[in-house]
């Protein structure tokens, strides 16, 4: 077990550095990184060691490896569709990559894991069987029962074995134990009398306090252009008066660590990315490409124009408001809870309709595949 550690350290450390790009602040080409860093677990099917080993079978290992970078894959292709082709062909090869590339060759090679030699390499082929030569004589055989009885053996019992063939003797086994005379008894000795002493009674410890040892960590506040390209808001805590007025449709903002504040964009803009806020809200008007809310907590979000994709991700709490413009827009959601779209009412004007998104799912196996439908809750 030691030796495959050391042999999968390589690729451990490879992913852990790949992941390690990926976390804290999202860099540019974040869903690129993402998808590379998921993706590189499939090359672990080497580690396959038999059928009790804990994994699938390599196969499904890789498909299952590829099935969490294809969430940011699909964000590529989605965000680069009508953009730049080359990076619609990157995440297209990524994935012809893996599957069907690694995967059917897992498939034709080595569907029940790689098979190794007693050194490590591969295992030495099958020598040729030598020619045939006369049988040996056959030797004289041994009758079916004996009738010699073994003898017994003269060596001495050890053990507890001995212990108990001394107890089991006639011998006088208490004679080597010692007589406990009355002052050795314990309610007859002065040190054993079981009355604490005041000396013995130690003084309790003073309580301290842990209060406010754990101190929040806070970078910065940001509110910037950077390179011309790129609003940055960070680290903005209790602002209710954020707001971006000046900005384009080439411009993305990328909103970071901010706690109990609005932002307002006034303005049309590529792409929109929250992460990482808790009780935050942000009022837009146009995004070209995508808005994204990820690893956060108790957000709001309304847009009064339009977005053609909408994505919240590893999110507890999402109030989104969507105005009629905006109806049109494909919302995708991942490992998030407490998720509602509010849209205008045809009946009243001013007036908003909630609609839960699910959580949860049922899956049934019908027809030879697994159909998928939300979990609905009627009350009585």
């Amino acid at each position: 077990m030691a030796k495959a550690q050391d042999f999968l350290k390589p690729l451990n450390d490879t992913i852990a550095k790949a992941t390690a790009m990926t976390e804290g602040r999202r860099p540019d080409y974040f869903n690129h990184m993402k998808s590379v860093a998921d993706s590189l677990h499939a090359l672990a099917w080497v580690a396959f060691l038999g059928k009790g080993c804990g994994m699938s079978f390599p196969t499904a290992h890789v498909e299952e490896s590829w099935q969490m970078a294809e969430f940011y894959n699909n964000k590529v292709l989605v965000e680069y569709k009508n953009k730049d082709a080359d990076h619609v062909e990157w995440a297209k090869a990524l994935k012809e990559l893996y599957t069907p590339g690694l995967r059917d060759y897992i498939k034709k090679y080595y569907p029940l894991g790689p098979v190794w030699g007693p050194a490590g390499c591969a295992p030495p082929k099958a020598a040729a069987p030598a020619a045939k030569g006369p049988p040996p004589p056959a030797a004289p055989s041994a009758p079916l029962f004996s009738t010699d009885k073994s003898p017994k053996s003269s060596q001495p019992k050890q053990g507890m074995s001995a212990v108990f063939q001394e107890i089991g003797g006639g011998k006088d086994v208490t004679s080597g134990l010692r007589k406990v005379t009355d002052d050795m008894k314990a309610k007859n000795r002065a040190d054993r009398s079981g009355v604490v002493t005041s000396s013995a009674a130690a003084p309790a410890p003073a309580k301290t306090s842990r209060a406010g040892t754990f101190g929040s960590k806070t970078g910065t506040p940001k509110l910037e252009l950077q390179m011309g390209r790129k609003w940055v808001v960070e680290n903005q805590v209790g602002r209710k008066d954020l707001a971006i007025d000046e900005c384009d449709s080439k411009q993305s903002i990328y909103v970071f660590g901010c706690k109990d504040s609005v932002l307002q964009v006034n303005g049309k803009v590529n792409n929109i990315t929250v992460d990482k806020c808790t009780k935050f809200g942000i009022v837009f008007k146009d995004v070209v490409a995508a808005f994204e809310v990820v690893n956060c907590n108790g957000v709001e979000v309304q847009c009064q124009g339009t977005a053609p994709t909408i994505s919240i991700d590893n999110t507890a709490g999402c109030q989104l408001y969507l105005n009629k413009e905006s109806l049109a827009a494909s919302i995708t959601s991942a490992k998030s809870s407490e998720m509602n779209v509010l849209v205008p009412s045809d009946e009243t004007d001013g007036d908003w309709v909630e609609h839960p998104l699910p959580q949860q799912y049922i899956h049934f196996f019908q027809d030879g595949q697994f159909t998928t439908s939300p979990v609905s809750h009627s009350g009585a």
